[in-house]
């Protein structure tokens, strides 16, 4: 008895099934191999039977089948590679239980006194499942949702398992010559293992998989060792299912403390917000401020204006200078009547929505400026200082409302798998402090677009229209493109990050992983897109601007530094959604999780050395293997 394969026969066509006497394909070294072997056992068998087993591909209750395991481990993990595939999703090959082969190899010894002296049998199932209803049916037993599989040219998924294994060194399984055969179709004729052994098979792939997959999920990391798969890629399956259990015991024989915790918390979280009222009526007396600065200002009736903003007004065509101060003194006073009624609602404990709107006023107050383009710079100042205010004192300082209680209970600070915190003030530190050099240099350019001051210092720059390089950037038709002044867009960006950088405690990536995403797409892409401008500045425009290279330079520095908090935020929303937490409640309020440890902690009296290692931790080394 020989078990060659049914691999060996060349692929056929759904609906026309491959029986024993098909054409041979030896392509591929493992099916020549097969094929070689045969022949030399039919030359050299001499007076013994002969038995060519050729099964299709075996599987068994726990899996146990290369291909099937990394076809279901991809979509476990929810991989690209899991929804992409080069060949025809209508095709697919046959499957085989282990025990049906069994079955037939046992019924091969028993009847082998009347089999052919050369018998070759095909095992396996008659009709494969296509590998499309595969995919789909895994997808709905995992995720419970249909699978969606995309076709990919067989050119770009070659690509792309080159570049996994080349380039990102994960050593995938897939390889170049897999996808030449993924629209090969196998399946078979079982009329000879009928005739002869009188075998059908019991078991079909399409009936095994749940019972597979149900395996899985109660297990990933046993399931993955027992597929011969990386397991590390569940191994947190595996402490959050420990700490599960740990979690599960404690609170039978603990659910009264547990109960009591969680008031006791709610005592320090009504006491915390009562601490904090000063914080609401500060925002009062801000918002008191604002509304009577007009009448400090004067900017009701102004009709006296600078000759820069005379030029900037005609330049840009907009309203009149008088009809800009009144629009901003206005919306000065609404503003802030609504921000002082807001932070008396917020006084109330449970009236956490007035907070939110009060930090959305904050921000509109930092844009105010920038819209109406107001003519008065110390509106502007005013504003800009007010809006920031505002914002630190209703969602910064007195703790971010809203927040789930498991998140702030949970003192853990170092995310599964890390040697460190990636929230640490220390490491926030330098984003701070560029983001405050980014602020400032903008806060100038705004200045000189909106009128408030005849020129911008410019050592090095000129152009051909007279005014020096930095002036001639932020005026030309580029600047122009943007409805308003450029540089206080930026100005707004960076305090932005001043802000995100300071909010929230070490555990903020997974106590606030909506501010993480936002302060990462702050930093980020509008951090390239920054740089951008400043690239095609020579080639657009012809010349440079000084403020705006330090400008760009204090945000390309700021990038790196953020990366691994955001690495650390992303990875708890993946494994916060795997053990069935909602996906967007956890976003926006946030929530523990198992497997974080303690001690991320890093103090300001530390050795200067220690902090400037600290500081620069994140940026060299994002992720978890830092």
């Amino acid at each position: 008895m020989f078990t060659s394969t049914m691999l060996a026969h060349a692929p056929t066509t759904p609906g026309d099934p491959i029986d024993e006497d098909a054409v041979f394909d030896p392509k591929l070294p493992y099916r020549a191999s097969k094929i070689r072997t045969e022949a030399m056992l039919r030359e050299e068998k001499g007076d013994e039977k002969l038995v060519l087993m050729r099964p299709a591909g075996i599987y068994d209750d726990e899996g146990h089948s290369t291909f099937l395991a990394h076809q279901i481990a991809r979509i476990y993990e929810k991989r690209l590679s899991g929804k992409v595939y080069p060949g025809d999703l209508s095709r697919g090959q046959a499957f085989l239980h282990l025990d049906d082969l069994l079955e037939a190899i046992e019924r091969i010894v028993d009847r082998r006194q009347t089999l052919p002296d050369v018998f070759p049998a095909l095992l396996g199932e008659a009709k494969p499942v296509p590998f499309g209803d595969l995919q789909r049916l895994i997808g709905r037993e995992l995720h419970g949702e249909d699978w969606v599989t995309w076709n990919v040219p067989p050119a770009a998924a070659k690509l792309g398992a080159w570049a996994e294994n080349r380039i990102f060194g994960e050593d995938a399984f897939i390889r170049a010559w897999m996808v030449d055969i993924s629209s090969d179709h196998y399946e078979l004729d079982l009329s000879q293992a009928e005739e002869h052994l009188g075998w059908t098979p019991e078991h079909s792939l399409r009936q095994d998989v749940p019972h597979m997959l149900q395996k899985l999920k109660d297990d990933p990391y046993h399931w993955y060792e027992e597929n011969s798969l990386n397991a590390a890629r569940v191994s947190a399956a595996k402490v959050e299912q420990a700490a599960e259990k740990a979690a599960a015991e404690a609170k039978d024989e603990s659910a009264a403390e547990q109960q009591s915790a969680a008031r006791e918390h709610d005592k320090h979280m009504r006491m915390m917000h009562f601490q904090m009222l000063w914080v609401h009526w500060l925002v009062a007396a801000l918002g008191l401020w604002l509304a009577t600065a007009p009448s400090v200002f004067g900017t009701f009736d102004q009709t006296e204006f600078s000759a820069a903003v005379q030029r900037v007004t005609e330049d840009r065509g907009l309203w009149a200078a008088s009809l800009r101060s009144w629009l901003t003194a206005w919306n000065n006073v609404f503003t802030g009547l609504a921000i002082t009624a807001l932070a008396f609602i917020s006084m109330k404990p449970g009236n956490g929505w007035a907070q939110w709107a009060n930090a959305a006023l904050g921000v509109w107050l930092l844009a105010a400026p920038l819209v109406f383009w107001t003519p008065d710079p110390a509106v502007y100042a005013n504003d800009t200082l007010i809006g920031a205010l505002v914002i630190a004192l209703t969602i910064l300082i007195p703790m971010m409302p809203g927040m789930s209680r498991e998140g702030m209970m949970d003192d853990a600070d170092i995310p599964p798998g890390w040697t460190y915190c990636p929230s640490t003030y220390v490491q926030r530190l330098p984003i701070i402090a560029l983001g405050v050099v980014g602020f400032l240099l903008s806060r100038i350019l705004s200045a000189y677009q909106l009128g408030h001051v005849d020129g911008i210092w410019e050592p090095f720059f000129t152009s051909p229209s007279g005014l020096n390089g930095s002036e001639y950037i932020v005026t030309s038709d580029v600047s122009k493109a943007w409805p308003i002044a450029d540089g206080g867009l930026g100005a707004m960006s960076y305090m932005f990050e001043i802000l995100m950088g300071v909010m929230g405690s070490r555990m903020r990536w997974r106590t606030m992983p909506w501010m993480v995403a936002l302060f990462g797409i702050v930093v980020g892409p509008l951090g390239v897109i920054s740089i951008y401008f400043i690239i095609i500045q020579p080639i657009a425009i012809g010349t440079y601007c000084t403020i705006c290279l330090l400008a760009a330079a204090a945000m390309l520095i700021m990038i790196p530094f953020s990366l691994d908090e955001i690495v650390a935020m992303v990875q708890f929303m993946v494994w916060n959604t795997r053990r069935g937490r909602p996906f967007w409640r956890a976003f926006f309020r946030g929530d523990a999780l198992l497997g974080s440890s303690e001690g991320g902690t890093m103090s300001f009296d530390a050795p200067s050395r220690e902090i400037a290692r600290q500081s620069a931790r994140g940026s060299l080394c994002p992720g978890p293997w830092g």
